[in-house]
């Protein structure tokens, strides 16, 4: 006897739950198809104004970052097959992006990104690590690019590795309180909510200002501080060293610590070893959490 049932499919997860985001009008990814030579074509679309990624006429250089990072969220679970439940994080970044494809246009900007994964590394308790390459191209053109390393933990081991901070709902509730903002205009921004940075009787040298209340850097709890509000802490001391408006142009990043709200944070600016490169560090307890060279360039006229 053969049995049949009218079941309904599997739903369909809502994007911003593919993008680890809780808001839905922070979803700048919205679709995504197969190539071929295991090459994903992923659109984003970056809004015309936000209260965060534009400043003035400019589209901000995290916009791209955060496209990245949504883009390789939603791929792994659509291509790697990683469990929703499982925690996302960066190792290293190494981007750039053309100073005129910052430029906010009269609509919205579409922006292809085209992702292979030349290095997927599965472990046996369920963790994976991956290398992703990522070529974003707009207008017919070739805007920026960048390489990825990251991971990817089942709750079991993540837990593990963050011991007492594995709560995100415990790690906000001990965050800091929320300290002063450098002037806006001293980082390139207009907005004080936007500011990340703390002035300190150090030259070069500020406090990271962490507020969890940000509504995008923060749109949901975490158990760390993101690695979005510290690639705009670098974005935001790169500028600081110069008096002239700047665009971020590149980064070359390294994530060495998960960084934690409960105690201070600072963020010191070197200058690098050519001309527009700012290396800036970030410290924890007196141990260096991340690194990155900035690469800057003045805004195009």
């Amino acid at each position: 006897m053969t049995v049949t049932t009218d079941a309904a499919p599997p739903t369909e997860p809502p994007i911003q739950s593919l993008v680890r985001k809780a808001k839905s009008d922070e979803a700048l990814v919205t679709d995504w198809r197969e190539l071929p030579d295991l090459v994903q074509d992923v659109t984003a679309i970056w809004p015309q104004s936000h209260v965060f990624y534009t400043e003035r006429d400019h589209y901000t250089p995290l916009i791209f970052t955060e496209s990245l990072r949504q883009a390789l969220a939603l791929l792994s679970q659509r291509i790697h097959s990683i469990p929703l439940g499982h925690r996302l994080g960066w190792e290293e970044i190494n981007s750039w992006i053309l100073p005129s494809a910052l430029d906010v246009q009269t609509s919205a900007k579409k922006v292809t990104l085209l992702v292979s994964h030349p290095s997927v590394t599965r472990r046996r308790m369920g963790s994976v690590y991956l290398v992703s390459r990522i070529d974003a191209v707009s207008d017919g053109r070739r805007i920026g690019g960048a390489e990825v390393r990251y991971s990817a933990h089942p709750p079991a081991i993540y837990d593990r590795l963050r011991g007492p901070y594995a709560s995100a709902k415990e790690a906000f509730s001990k965050a800091i309180r929320l300290t002063a903002p450098v002037a806006p205009a001293l980082v390139g921004r207009s907005d004080t909510r936007n500011v990340v940075l703390t002035p300190i009787d150090q030259p070069l040298s500020w406090q990271l200002r962490v507020d969890t209340t940000h509504c995008v850097l923060f749109d949901h709890p975490h158990d760390h501080v993101p690695g979005m509000v510290l690639l705009e802490a670098a974005a935001q001391a790169a500028q600081a060293t110069t008096p002239t408006p700047v665009a971020t142009t590149r980064f070359d990043t390294k994530f060495l610590r998960y960084v934690e709200f409960d105690q201070p944070c600072f963020v010191t600016a070197e200058p690098g070893p050519a001309q527009g490169v700012v290396q800036v560090t970030v410290t924890q307890a007196n141990k260096p959490v991340f690194t990155t060279a900035v690469t800057t360039e003045p805004w195009p006229s």
